[in-house]
């Protein structure tokens, strides 16, 4: 069982992801932006932070970079709606600043899991 952390100022979104995420062998834990995320990161060691590109209080990319000082051998999944042209320069931007991976919003539930599946198994 792997511990995630999901964060995304979007109430909806991250409800259905961690919804989404919940449903397998995995503990969820989440945050509405990177400033509580790094506390809650801090504190519970996740395997995997999952976060939005563009939030209030500390935005994708400084909590990616964050993220990588603090705990290195976390994996890393950026996710930007930031409309179609700027939504993939906003996760070409986040793969450059160490995401493991990208996903573009609106996504497939299933796009997801398979997304944090393959992460994990790059820890294993």
């Amino acid at each position: 069982m792997a511990l995630l952390l999901v964060i995304d100022d979007d109430e909806g979104m991250r409800k259905l992801m961690v919804r989404t995420l919940s449903g397998g062998n995995h503990q969820v834990i989440e945050a509405e932006n990177g400033r509580e995320g790094l506390k809650l990161m801090d504190q519970h060691k996740p395997d995997v932070v999952i976060t939005d590109i563009l939030m209030p209080q500390k935005e994708g990319i400084e909590t990616i970079r964050e993220v990588q000082e603090r705990a290195p051998n976390t994996r890393i999944i950026a996710v930007s709606g930031g409309g179609m042209s700027h939504n993939l320069m906003f996760l070409d931007v986040a793969r450059a600043f160490g995401a493991d991976a990208v996903l573009a919003k609106p996504f497939r539930p299933a796009q997801l899991v398979e997304m944090v599946e393959q992460v994990l198994g790059a820890l294993r």
